[in-house]
Order: structure tokens, then sequence, then C-alpha cells
């Protein structure tokens, strides 16, 4: 197997402002796996939260993807890959991005989707999509709250956790005016102190906020845990839900897990979380960075498993490089077409 990379620049419509961060654009590695005339593709993008940089992603992409060259097909990479014992040895978001480019090109030489790989019986995975709204003015973020329900958005993430709550809850209040009938989650990146918490979500509950999201500061889930069992609201595990291993520490304690594949090392871990999940009362949040659609396609594979699903990052950027997963309506999807079923568009092509 040939295996090139190349490394692009994804700009944002207008920056992300998050408790924590403002992000303006992204740099994406995308991973090409070749095998006997097909091609299957990955991308991983930089997170400074999580220390990745450029450079740092493009090298160490090359060096797990040199590792491809051993191995007589992707199917047995892939194969090997899953079951590596080993994963820690490369940032998840770098496997992710390896695990999807092979699964795209095993797709693509047995002439099905991915979801088909993964046991997906029926339908090819749809499901709504909430779409994020950033900390911004609320008069503002009310009048992209209306814009995005005319587009059929139904479900709206809203960032939170700025230095004056006061700030927080009107803009909250502006979106609930804006869009009376969405259903809202808050994602204040956890901003919050246990004791802050508990005095600022009971009011976020009054004004219909369905969930909230990593509401405490990361790094103490036993705090998170003992905060969801009091929590007015159902609370997410994000920043304090990275593996298995921290999905095994939450199960059944809190109401929900957000499993992003570059965060827990790609599709393979993300099913093991599922499985953890299933029964336990805990439900899956599938959710993701900023990202092209070729970063956000291996999850939508995934989107029937999950309660609620949060993969809009392609759909955050000025000119999104890849077509395949819809989403411009709220509503994500995959076509019955092998592999991811995503390919680049071409100069001046419409996203689909």
């Amino acid at each position: 197997m040939k295996s090139r990379q190349r490394t692009v620049r994804l700009a944002l419509t207008e920056p992300l402002r998050i408790s924590r961060s403002t992000t303006a654009a992204r740099e994406a590695v995308w991973l090409t796996v070749e095998h006997d005339g097909r091609r299957g593709h990955g991308e991983a993008v930089t997170s400074v939260y999580y220390g990745l940089d450029a450079d740092t992603l493009g090298r160490l992409v090359h060096e797990e993807s040199r590792r491809l060259a051993g191995f007589p097909d992707p199917e047995t990479a892939l194969e090997a890959l899953q079951d590596d014992t080993r994963r820690a040895a490369a940032p998840p978001a770098v496997t992710a991005a390896v695990e999807s480019a092979l699964l795209d090109l095993v797709g693509k030489r047995a002439d099905v989707p991915v979801h088909r790989l993964l046991g997906t019986q029926g339908a090819p995975p749809r499901a709504t999509t909430a779409r994020t709204v950033g900390i911004t003015a609320p008069e503002r973020a009310g009048a992209l709250a209306a814009r995005l329900v005319r587009d059929g958005f139904t479900v709206l993430k809203l960032k939170a956790g700025t230095p004056d709550p006061d700030d927080d809850f009107a803009r909250v209040r502006a979106v609930r005016t804006a869009a009376p009938h969405a259903r809202l989650l808050l994602d204040p990146n956890g901003a919050w102190s246990a004791r802050e918490a508990e005095k600022l979500v009971p009011h976020f509950a009054e004004l219909g906020v369905e969930a909230v999201e990593q509401p405490l500061a990361p790094g103490d889930p036993e705090a998170l845990a003992t905060f969801a069992e009091r929590s007015p609201l159902p609370v997410i595990a994000d920043e304090d839900a990275v593996d298995h291993e921290d999905a095994r520490r939450l199960a059944g304690r809190v109401q929900g897990i957000n499993v992003k594949l570059a965060k827990c090392g790609g599709v393979g871990p993300a099913l093991r979380i599922a499985e953890l999940l299933a029964g336990s009362g805990t439900e899956l949040m599938l959710g993701c960075l900023t990202a092209s659609t070729l970063g956000i396609a291996p999850a939508v594979h995934l989107a029937d498993r999950a309660r609620w699903v949060d993969l809009d990052g392609h759909l955050l950027l000025a000119d999104d490089p890849w077509t395949g997963i819809g989403g411009t309506d709220g509503t994500v999807r995959v076509s019955r077409h092998p592999g991811l079923g995503v390919r680049e568009r071409a100069d001046g092509e419409a996203r689909t």
C-alpha cells in the first residue's frame, strides 16, 4: 500500500468563541491510502486543547501511515489497527484518521458503505444534528437561531461560560425567543465550579435547556458524577470522558457521554464505548471538532447509535472542500455509495 498526505487550512465562516478560546481556522492533514488503484481518505485536524499543531500532526500522521506499507492489503491493516493494543503510541486523532482512510478503502474494495462494514442493517444512517451557536451578542445569537430554524435545524447547541453569567442568560433567552420550538443544549466547556453550576444550571433549566455538556472544569470526574446526581438537567460528559476507561468510570453516573472520534481514537473505540454504555443509563452523544466533511463522515456512519448528534463541524467552515454527508438542512446522512461516500468538491460546487 502507498500513502500520501497534504496539509490544508480550513477557515471558519466566522470565529467561534467558546469559554476557553476563540477559533478562526484549523489546519487539516489529509491522508490518502492507495492499493490496487483504489484510494481511501482520512482527516486529522489541529487542536490547541489536545496539543496538536500542524507540524506535529503532519509528522505523526506520516509516522503512522508508514506502518501501512508493511501490510499486504488494507483489510489486514485495518484489522491490525483495530486490534492494536499499542494505540496509545499515537494520539487518538492520528489513529482515527488512519482508520478512516482504511475504512474508506476497504469499503470501496468491497463495494459497500462503511456503515455496512460496521454491521448497520436497513437504511443508511441519518440523524438530526445540533448546530453550534458560539458565544456572541444576544441579538446576533437570536438572529442566527432564527435563520437556522428556517433552514431546518431543530437542535441548537449554545456555548456558555462567560465571566458574567447574565451574558449567558441573555443569549439563551434571545435564542429561545427567536426559536421557541427548538431543542436547546448548553455547553460551557468546563467553565464552572461545582458551586457555580449548582447555582446556574437550574436557571437554564427554567429557560428550556434540554441538557448541559461538561458544566464543571475537567480533571475531577467524581465531582462531575456527583453533580449529575442532583442536577435538574441531564449532564453530558465531554472533556472528562476521553477514552474507554473514562467512559467505564462514568457509565451509569452521568446521563450522557460525548464521544468524538478524534478524542477516543476512531470508529472502533467509539463502538466499544457505545457497547459499554448500552443499558447503563448513560446515553451516547456523537460530537466532533471543527473539520471538513471528510473528517466528520466516519462518525455519521455511527449516527443511528446516538441519542444526541452534534456533527456540525463542517457546517462552520467558510468553504468545505469535501461533500457527501449533507447537514445544511439540519440532518446529516450517509449515502449508499461505497466507503465513506464522500469526495472532494469541484471548484464552485455546492455542498451536498
